[in-house]
């Protein structure tokens, strides 16, 4: 097989398998990474960077750049038309760069911050619906120059990439507004009750911590941090005459609110992309020891979520404020989680916010 031949069929598998990858995730730091990756190895390029378009400046900043100090080039900025990849990004044109330290477009400072030296490079656009959102680079070539066939395998990865970022972006964009949306609708619900004002955000914020501390899987926190942000959901069909009794509730009253469990869980049940958020909303008053509510569960039979929650959620409702109690402080509420570990909280949960107390230095 002849070099050329070599070449093309390297380049195809490459273009393959960034194909397969864009198609099946939505990470933007995974695709641009890989899109990186994949420039230099397309092009024979010792190194390579992305440098997008700030949607609100127009400055090109630098997105991925590989290489030992390729984290540096994440500090600068470069205005609209400067250096040679503002001026691919504001032509749309490609470029061939055989000389770059001779090019009067060529921005030195990248080269200072990074304490790499540039010999040439290809600089590419990266379209999506006639946008240029950024631009693509292979820098200095292992053997010989960089050549047409370079920049062309280079555009068409481009483009590929640009709009498998693009995608990443609006999913990003409207995962954010589901969670704004979700985040407002439990504010919503807490102002009924002002004695529990900030409670959603602090107890998402501790489950998150637990979460942290026992590295769980992405998807996992994501269901997680929604769980945390609706647990309390179902208090939207509590009546206020309970929900804002000044005083302890009577045991009839304590049953009524006992329903918000379920009364969360049957809300949810309505949309389909929360499924895996349920368990955590219905699950998050189980005890360990089966004397929760409202399926009486016991131990690992309680979902995870749902066990890290009750923690998160015991800890905050301990050390706040009400109309009939002051709240508990740190240390005595941290005792009292100890205390009932294994009995009324998993002892797992409890170590891991123990720890993540101990890590931040005594606070969260």
């Amino acid at each position: 097989m002849s070099y050329n031949l070599e070449r093309k069929v390297r380049q195809l598998q490459t273009l393959m398998g960034l194909s397969s990858l864009v198609n099946s995730t939505l990470d933007t730091r995974e695709i641009r990474k890989r899109a990186i990756e994949a420039a230099t190895t397309l092009a024979s390029a010792e190194t390579g960077s992305m440098l997008l378009v700030d949607s609100e400046t127009g400055d090109l900043f630098f997105e991925v750049a590989l290489g030992e100090h390729g984290g540096a080039l994440k500090e600068i900025r470069l205005g609209k038309g400067q250096g040679i990849a503002g001026w691919v990004a504001e032509t749309g044109e490609s470029l061939i760069v055989t000389d770059a330290q001779s090019d009067p477009r060529f921005f030195k400072g990248a080269d200072a911050k990074s304490t790499f030296t540039t010999k040439n490079m290809i600089c590419v656009p990266m379209k999506t619906r006639d946008r240029i959102i950024g631009v693509l680079q292979a820098i200095n070539k292992k053997e010989g120059m960089f050549d047409e066939e370079d920049r062309d395998v280079l555009f068409a990865l481009a483009n590929q990439v640009a709009i498998a970022v693009e995608n990443a972006n609006l999913y990003k964009e409207l995962k954010d507004t589901f969670y704004g949306t979700a985040q407002a609708l439990a504010e919503t619900i807490e102002k009924r009750d002002p004695y529990t004002g900030g409670h959603t955000q602090r107890v998402m914020n501790y489950s998150l911590a637990i979460g942290r501390e026992m590295a769980l899987p992405a998807r996992e926190m994501e269901n997680l941090k929604l769980a945390a942000i609706l647990h309390d959901i179902g208090k939207i069909g509590i009546r206020d005459s309970i929900l804002l009794k000044n005083g302890r509730l009577d045991p009839e009253e304590v049953q009524m609110m006992n329903q918000h469990t379920a009364f969360g869980s049957e809300i949810l049940s309505h949309v389909n992309q929360l499924r895996e958020v349920i368990p955590g909303v219905r699950g998050h008053h189980e005890k360990y020891d089966g004397t929760g509510y409202p399926d009486h569960l016991t131990g690992a039979g309680i979902p995870r979520i749902a066990r890290i929650i009750a923690v998160a959620d015991t800890y905050d409702a301990m050390t706040t404020d009400r109309p009939y109690r002051k709240g508990l402080s740190r240390q005595t509420a941290l005792d009292e989680l100890k205390r009932y570990a294994g009995i009324q909280f998993d002892g797992e949960m409890v170590e891991n916010f123990m720890r993540c107390f101990s890590e931040e230095g005594g606070s969260l």
